[in-house]
Order: C-alpha cells, then sequence, then structure tokens
C-alpha cells in the first residue's frame, strides 16, 4: 500500500529522569534517534504539551508528549488540531508487551491491547485509524507484575534486543517517509534472521 507519508511521528513514554530508560519509554527512544537521523532537534512546546522537533527534510513534526502515558492524547490533539493533521498521517511508535525484545510491528488500526497511551490518543482523535509502530518488550508472564514491569529498565540482553528492533525501524524509516507503507511493514515485520522459528507442537504428545 502506497500512501500518505506520516505528518506526526509520536514517541510515547513518560517524562523525568525516573522513567527515561524503563521500557515504558521505547517510543521516546525511537524518537530520540530518528531526530538525531533527521538532524532535528527537540524544543518544548507548551501549545503541544510535548517535546516537538519540526523534521523539515521530512516534512513532518517529532513529539513526545510530557503528559505522562495515560494522558499522552491531549498532546497528540493539540498538534493535530492545530496543524490539521489526519489521523492516517499518524505513526505512533510505543512499546509492547505481546512482542518479544527484538521484534517490530508495523500496522495501521487494530486494538488498543490495554496501552493507556493508544486509549487515550484515541480518545481525542475518536478514531483508532492511525499506524502504529510496536516495539517488543516482552511480557513478565503475570498480569499483576504488568505495571512494576514496564516501569523498570530491561535487563542488559533485553535493552540490546530492543536496540536493535530500533536500528532495523530507522532502516524501514526511509520507506515510511516515502508513504510507503507495505513495504515498510514488510521489512519490519520480518522475523530476525538470528531469532529461531516458533517451534511448532508436536499434537500426539499432548
Amino acid at each position: 500500500m502506497t500512501a500518505n507519508p506520516p505528518r506526526l511521528i509520536v514517541g510515547l513514554g513518560n517524562p523525568g529522569a525516573d522513567y527515561i530508560e524503563t521500557r515504558h519509554n521505547a517510543g521516546f527512544w525511537f524518537c530520540e534517534r530518528l531526530a538525531q537521523r533527521l538532524g532535528t532537534t527537540f524544543g518544548h512546546e507548551a501549545r503541544f504539551h510535548g517535546l516537538a522537533a519540526n523534521a523539515r527534510a521530512a516534512g513532518a513534526w517529532l513529539l513526545m508528549p510530557q503528559t505522562f502515558m495515560n494522558r499522552s492524547g491531549l498532546a497528540v490533539g493539540a498538534l493535530t488540531r492545530f496543524y490539521r493533521i489526519q489521523p492516517n498521517e499518524i505513526l505512533v511508535v510505543h512499546d509492547e508487551l505481546d512482542i518479544p525484545p527484538g521484534q517490530l510491528r508495523l500496522k495501521f488500526g487494530g486494538g488498543l491491547g490495554g496501552h493507556n497511551g493508544l486509549k487515550d490518543i484515541t480518545a481525542h482523535l475518536g478514531t483508532q485509524d492511525y499506524w502504529r509502530l510496536r516495539i517488543g518488550i516482552g511480557h513478565p508472564g503475570d498480569r499483576s507484575q504488568v505495571v512494576n514491569f514496564v516501569l523498570k529498565r530491561p535487563q542488559r540482553d533485553e535493552q540490546d534486543l530492543i536496540d536493535t528492533a530500533i536500528d532495523r525501524a530507522l532502516d524501514t524509516w526511509p520507506l515510511i517517509a516515502q508513504g510507503n507503507w507495505n513495504a515498510a511493514t514488510t521489512r519490519a515485520n520480518a522475523r530476525p534472521a538470528s531469532e529461531p522459528p516458533p517451534k511448532i507442537r508436536n499434537e500426539k504428545s499432548l
């Protein structure tokens, strides 16, 4: 699918030194590195409730809401209204519990997976029809441990895998910037070559 390139890239996370290295800030990590690649810097924009960067060469804004995760939509809504950006011109980058570290998923629309940042953005936009780039952080295995898990630093091996996935996401950026979403999705969602395929369960042994 070739369509409009994004005019807004939103990285999700929580503001402040206490959260900067936590799993929930994977979206911030991507946006910071994309800004470096595009040669732009973030500045505080009170009217947009966040840190924003105008990537003129890409024809897009980068945004890191400073409202805490569950109020991310306040920042997204303010910027999109001001610049008249449509939902299908937005790419939201966020951490994903249901994907292992080292993997990515690029998709348009779909469910919110219980992610509070996506819930608030959807409420402010009035639709779920925007692009998402999900960065896998893995799952603690126990639902009761999720909040504690996302607000902690990844282990060293997990961080290495997440960083490698962000590298792949950045390599996919030129396709995204062209609006070549089909090719970008294929590249981003490909299983890393070093990762073994999932085991096939032998029904006879169950």
